[in-house]
């Protein structure tokens, strides 16, 4: 058995904490927005590495920093930055500060239907409309229609991300339908004439992406803008782990960060970090 898997027992008062996984395997758990993400750079990684084994899962990114905590997963994908509660708790568990990485980029993208004649809004636009101060499209530029909202459940990265940069820290309102994952937002926007919903920019297939107004310009999700910060909606992705990276996991992580590994990102419809 590998070093990095044998230093995974933790002794914490007379309790051992059991390893996460088996020898040669390291799993990967949480963010529903990286798991496409985290499975093409798993079967990229295992191609060149087969006695590794990589199990990735999604949940969403709370789930997954939950699983980092109680000892179920080796390494929690988060679509957002860690909490201050989770990290204490990490701490404390472990006796150890969590290590982070951000492996992508992100531009948190707003879907409506491909019929919707809206093209753009301001952040404050959508503030209004997720809070159900805004109830008909009419009142933006579209169509005289109820607006349908789409949002994720409290466990994603997406709607802490949605609900701290665009809401201003408020609820999103009682009508939004939560929905498991982002694929779910994007098939219901499709189908829903009147709808809107959120999500990556990765799974913005069927769908209209709306840009996001930013004084008298209106900036869309693409490489260019989220590297230059125009896009408003910026964010990264993170890998966290219970301490440094290292044996399995940090090859791992190595190569998401490689030339190949960042490939992958564009590919997959993300934005590289390097």
């Amino acid at each position: 058995m590998k070093k990095t898997l044998l230093s995974s027992f933790v002794a914490f008062g007379l309790a051992v904490l059991p390893l996460t996984a088996q020898a040669g395997t390291v799993t990967v758990k949480g963010s529903d927005t990286m798991v496409i993400l985290a499975q093409r750079w798993a079967e990229a990684f295992m191609k060149k590495n087969p006695a590794t084994k990589i199990q990735v899962t999604g949940g969403g990114s709370g789930t997954g920093l939950a699983a980092l905590q109680n000892g179920t997963t080796d390494i929690a994908m988060s679509s957002r930055e860690i909490k201050e509660a989770e990290e204490e708790k990490l701490r404390a568990r472990y006796n150890t500060p969590p290590s982070s990485v951000a492996v992508a980029k992100d531009g948190v993208t707003f879907y409506v239907n491909e019929s919707n004649k809206v093209d753009a809004l301001s952040v404050e636009q959508l503030k209004d409309i997720y809070l159900g101060d805004t109830t008909s499209w009419k009142a933006v530029g579209g169509a005289d229609a109820p607006i349908v909202l789409y949002s994720r459940e409290n466990s994603s990265g997406t709607y802490v991300f949605v609900k701290d940069t665009v809401l201003g820290g408020d609820d999103f309102a009682s009508a939004a339908q939560t929905l498991p994952g982002t694929a779910a937002v994007v098939n219901a926007v499709s189908k829903e004439k009147n709808g809107i919903g959120y999500g990556g920019a990765a799974y913005a297939k069927g769908i209209k992406e709306l840009k996001v107004k930013k004084g008298n310009e209106a900036f869309a999700p693409t490489a260019e803008n989220v590297k230059s910060g125009k896009y408003p909606l910026s964010r990264e992705l993170f890998f966290y782990l219970r301490n440094k990276p290292s044996g399995e996991a940090k090859a791992f992580i190595d190569f998401t960060l490689s030339a190949e590994g960042q490939a992958i990102v564009t590919q997959v419809g993300y934005f590289p970090v390097k």
